[in-house]
């Protein structure tokens, strides 16, 4: 008997030490390199991460969305989600211009926001977010809604002295938003913070318009892509270089991070993707200019652990969906994972994503992330 209880004793431990070798497989020696120049720090990357794939794991949780049926499970055209403290879920519609909430357990709760431009109602929404004062801010075409918790309209904000084609919210209740500027020497798009009353505050960074007239139109033309980090940081990257910048809350750069990369060739399903729906006049058509490679960024997203997720023009091994590069909150290129849809949030260690049946009908998903780290 106590020959057996040795053996059964010191299974685990070879457990144990099985899982420590395949994750020392999994992982290699970092190859990057992270110097200051003039004061900041630069994060320097090369081509392979720090991390197999195997490390980032998705395990499906929940699926809330109906084809057919009871009409408060069904969708149009999700284009925002947010999450509360108690994890309830908030889904803005653009087509039908309402929030349908949901508890953590894919139950509907309620709706709220009808198509329209007087109080409380929505117009063009783009993006819902939870307010460190428990308010939900809808942004929309003409400003920001302010709903209570239980769904009733408080105030507007109105965004349209600055025109801004994109806007959010920080932890501290400033808007970030971006602004079409049409300056006759400097035509861009230029990322600015406002206070709470849309006072201008400051300027993060910029990008080219495009000149149809002198350029050509290109489908593929690089503006910027941001979003924020830690909960009043910025991550800017500009899509024509892989190059990532982080500004703090005052504007600074307080952090630059590049990657090595293999350019990607755009295809011709490629064009005929981003054209999809679209009815663009012969004469644009006629001059339209088509790059031979991919921007290296095509989307910026974040967890609220501070890791940077880029979605890149790779294609994943079967078509569906893109490799995503993720790096920590030093800037170092730790995992490239294939993502069959982008992520609408990523909060909590749950990754929330909007994905299509075969017949098209759309679907939230919450998967559990699991880091094997």
């Amino acid at each position: 008997m106590k020959t057996k209880n040795r053996v059964f004793s010191i299974f685990p431990l070879i457990i144990v030490i099985a899982c420590l070798i395949s994750c020392e497989k999994q992982r290699t020696e970092w190859k990057g390199s992270i110097e200051e120049i003039d004061g900041i720090p630069v994060v320097k990357n090369p081509k392979e991460p720090l991390f197999g794939e195997d490390v980032f794991i998705l395990e499906e949780e929940l699926s809330i969305g109906e084809a057919e049926g009871r009409e408060e499970y069904m969708f149009s055209e999700i284009v925002a989600l947010a999450a509360d403290a108690e994890e309830r879920i908030y889904v803005l519609d653009y087509e039908e211009c309402t929030v349908k909430v949901f508890d953590r357990s894919g139950r509907f709760i309620q709706s709220f926001g009808r198509q329209g431009q007087g109080p409380g109602e929505l117009y063009l929404p783009r993006t819902v977010s939870i307010t460190s004062e428990n308010e939900i801010a809808v942004h929309d075409n003409r400003g920001i809604s302010f709903f209570s918790m239980e769904g009733e309209f408080q105030r507007s904000l109105s965004t349209a002295k600055y025109l801004l084609s994109s806007s959010r919210l920080d932890n501290e209740g400033n808007i970030l938003g971006v602004e079409i500027v049409r300056d006759e020497e400097n035509p861009r798009y230029e990322l600015k913070k406002f206070d709470s009353g849309m006072n201008y505050h400051h300027s993060f960074d910029s990008s080219p318009l495009s000149n149809f007239r002198r350029d050509g139109f290109n489908p593929f033309f690089p503006i910027f892509r941001w979003t924020v980090i830690n909960g009043n940081q910025i991550v800017f990257g500009y899509m024509g270089e892989y190059a990532l910048k982080v500004f703090d809350p005052e504007g600074n750069l307080i952090r630059k991070i590049s990657k090595e990369y293999t350019p990607v060739k755009v295809t011709q399903k490629d064009v005929d993707e981003r054209l999809e729906g679209e009815e663009l006049p012969p004469q644009i058509l006629e001059k339209m200019v088509v790059p031979e490679y991919h921007c290296p960024i095509q989307r910026i997203s974040a967890d609220d652990e501070g890791r940077i997720f880029v979605m890149t023009y790779e294609r994943a091994p079967d078509g569906s969906g893109y490799y995503y590069d993720i790096f920590d909150a030093e800037g170092r290129f730790i995992i490239k994972v294939p993502l069959k849809n982008r992520p609408l949030m990523m909060e909590r260690g749950k990754l929330f994503t909007v994905e299509e049946d075969e017949e098209g009908y759309q679907h939230v998903k919450r998967y559990r992330i699991n880091w094997r780290i």
